[in-house]
């Protein structure tokens, strides 16, 4: 089964995928939030270059665990992504993702200019990868 999470912020959506025996999650892009909501043959291209199985969304939530302010949000734009792909989905928790994103790309030698743009790719690898780590428990 193939995985392909999405993490959705205001401005720009990180997409990443699992591989087929479902142990490692890849970054895949950065898309705009307008281009995936404004046209459909963004989600309909990337479900058809990756052939995913189920789509994960990333679930903002606050430090005790309940759901942030961005989550009714969040749920309203993955229904779309959701309809438009025709694809089954779940939401994770995707708390602090970014945060971790910011610290890896740091530690892997990029600056803040170099990481603009790609942390929410990265962000959607990490929590989909911890997703998968918790399937395999």
């Amino acid at each position: 089964m193939r995985y392909m999470a999405f993490d959705i912020g205001s401005k720009r959506i990180g997409v990443a995928v699992s591989d087929s025996s479902e142990k490692v999650a890849s970054a895949v892009k950065v898309v705009p939030t307008t281009d995936l909501l404004s046209d459909s043959r963004v989600i309909k291209r990337l479900v058809e270059d990756w052939e995913p199985d189920e789509l994960i969304f990333g679930l903002p939530k606050t430090l005790s665990g309940e759901e942030g302010p961005q989550a009714g949000n969040i749920r309203k734009v993955a229904n779309q992504i959701m309809n438009v792909s025709g694809l089954p989905g779940a939401f994770v928790d995707e708390r602090l993702s970014s945060k971790e994103a910011k610290v890896y790309m740091h530690e892997c030698g990029m600056t803040e200019k170099d990481m603009r743009g790609k942390i929410d790719m990265v962000a959607a690898q990490i929590f989909l990868q911890s997703f998968l780590d918790s399937k395999h428990t």
